[in-house]
């Protein structure tokens, strides 16, 4: 039986367990306290109530990279890993102990979402060691700051909060972030100062970056953008024409959205607006010089001062050049002289023609080279109703085939003149608003001479009958003359007869005559004829002469009696 003079193992173990806090609770894996009983060749010896003490590294009592305090008597934390070694003594460890108390602490915080402090001691492979009072985190590289740091070494060592992404107690995983800790403070700060601000209010700031369509400016711990169009009047094809990074710049706060804490930012709002008065500084047909900014496929942009331009149309850059991509008519920067076309100043909209500033090259030729004239030209192109002369001034006028020889079929004119040819005609009519010239060269072999023909009808009457003949069968209708060297006109298919099956040009052959009716003149005073309506007058007349078909008399029996007393029969 034991005593208490003379205790046995199981009571010492028993009074063991009392001591370390319960009969059920083991020693091992647990931290105790002790006390510092000595410190030995960067060792300290600490008596945990075992029978034997342990032995713990100086280092694991102090922080990293400074030296540790401790001296003898200090009461201290220290996890027992075993309870007797080899040797007989227990082993002990403070990082150990400090590292189950940081776990309990941060798995706390964690499920608070609790911000931690920690400090950057070490680089491992896509990040950072953080070491949260004994515990090791992992910093990944893309959580250090809101922007990418390239040198982490001014972050090291210092103490600084934390925020735990993620972390696993039994794989000794812990994920934290320093990025977020700054969003939401920089969050805050945001929301604070754009409380501060209010629209149209005139503010300082600093440019800390510049894109292609802006430059974001730091208001004092909130970024504003300046887009490129709010940066001046005038057209500024990259921001950094005007400003660069670091510099000083006044702006206009011109929107503040607090829901998504966006402020747009303006400074050409500070100057005076050019547009301002712009319908009467630019009236109407006024001529100006400019500054070519910009080239389009539909035109160019022409600066009339800073902050006004204009467009010239890709239509209102040429007389005689159509069709033409602006890029070969002007170049970008040249000086150019514009007239106005019209002016919108709340759409900030100017029209401007390039070709209005010169002589309409038409009314120029027609004052020049009037009605009647000769001239002389290249054959610039030969269509399948003509050719195309190139006269002064870069216009050109036109040659129909019936106008280009006497005697022959407007395919065989045709063939007798070829692309590049210089030819001599005679200006036949000019009409400057649609920009047409009409000539003639077979008139230029008999001008002057009493026998000339009249090719222009100027002798022939409207509704008059006369005697024509085929020159030319088409399948649009008949080129006929009159006379043997009269007017030259034409026939249209549908003015060939009355019934469908007379207004086939086929059924008439060259060199045939027959009447028709002078049934008008086109814009260069040549006739048209018509064989239907001399049917038409020739009926409305019988009828009348020898009374309606009332009378018992048919329509044909009329018109027969009105043929015969025509022909004398």
């Amino acid at each position: 039986m034991a005593t208490t003079a003379n205790p046995t193992r199981d009571d010492f173990a028993a009074l063991l367990n009392q001591t370390l806090g319960g009969e059920n609770e083991g020693f091992e894996g647990r931290v105790v306290k002790g006390t510092v009983t000595a410190i030995e060749n960067d060792m300290a010896v600490i008596d945990v109530g075992l029978k034997s003490e342990g032995r713990v590294a100086l280092r694991e009592f102090a922080a990293p990279g400074q030296k540790a305090d401790l001296k003898v008597g200090d009461e201290v934390e220290v996890y027992v890993d075993r309870v007797e070694n080899v040797h007989g003594e227990a082993m002990l460890s403070r990082d150990r102990a400090r590292r189950e108390a940081a776990w309990d602490k941060l798995e706390t915080e964690f499920s608070t979402t609790s911000r931690v402090e920690g400090v950057i001691f070490g680089r491992v492979k896509g990040g950072f060691t953080v070491d949260l009072n004994g515990a090791v985190a992992f910093l990944p590289g893309s959580q250090v700051d809101i922007r990418p740091v390239r040198d982490v070494t001014p972050l090291m060592d210092i103490p600084q909060p934390f925020q735990i992404l993620k972390m696993d107690r039994r794989r000794g995983n812990i994920v934290v972030s320093r990025r977020a800790v700054l969003e939401e403070t920089r969050a805050e700060q945001r929301s604070g100062l754009i409380q501060s601000l209010a629209e149209g209010q005139v503010i300082e700031g600093v440019v800390k970056n510049i894109t292609d369509y802006g430059a974001f400016v730091d208001l004092g711990g909130i970024d504003g953008l300046l887009h490129v169009t709010d940066l001046s009047y005038k057209r500024v094809g990259h921001p950094n024409e005007m400003i660069n990074i670091g510099d000083v710049v006044k702006v206009q706060i011109i929107r503040i959205n607090k829901d998504t804490q966006r402020i747009s930012l303006g400074m050409k709002q500070l100057e005076n607006d050019p547009w301002e008065g712009a319908a009467a500084k630019y009236p109407i047909g006024g001529k100006f010089t400019g500054r070519v900014t910009n080239i389009t496929e539909y035109g160019a942009f022409v600066e009339l001062e800073a902050g006004i331009e204009g467009l010239v149309h890709v239509s209102e850059m040429s007389w005689t050049k159509k069709n033409v991509h602006p890029g070969k008519i002007v170049s970008t920067s040249q000086e150019v002289e514009v007239v106005i076309l019209e002016v919108d100043a709340d759409k900030r909209r100017i029209s401007l023609g390039l070709k209005q500033a010169i002589n309409n090259p038409w009314e120029s030729f027609s004052k020049a080279h009037p009605v009647g004239s000769t001239v002389e030209g290249e054959v610039k192109n030969a269509t399948e109703f003509g050719l195309f002369i190139g006269l002064d001034n870069d216009v050109d006028g036109m040659v129909h085939m019936s106008d280009i020889a006497w005697g022959v079929s407007g395919e065989e004119a045709l063939a007798l003149h070829h692309k590049g040819e210089t030819v001599k005609a005679i200006v036949l009519d000019i009409d400057p608003e649609k920009e047409r010239i009409s000539l003639g060269i077979k008139q230029l072999e008999r001008a002057g001479a009493s026998t000339a023909p009249v090719s222009d009808g100027s002798k022939l009457n409207k509704n008059a009958i006369v005697t024509v003949t085929v020159m030319a069968v088409t399948d649009g209708g008949l080129e006929v003359q009159t006379g043997d060297d009269g007017a030259i006109g034409f026939i249209k298919r549908g003015d060939l007869g009355r019934d469908r099956d007379e207004q086939r040009p086929e059924r008439f052959q060259v060199g045939q005559k027959f009447d028709a009716m002078v049934s008008g003149f086109d814009r260069s005073k040549k006739p048209t004829f018509s064989i239907k309506a001399m049917q038409i007058a020739e009926e409305k007349q019988a009828v009348a002469q020898y009374g309606s078909s009332d009378s018992g008399a048919s329509l044909g029996d009329i018109l027969g009696e009105a043929l015969k007393k025509r022909d004398g029969n």
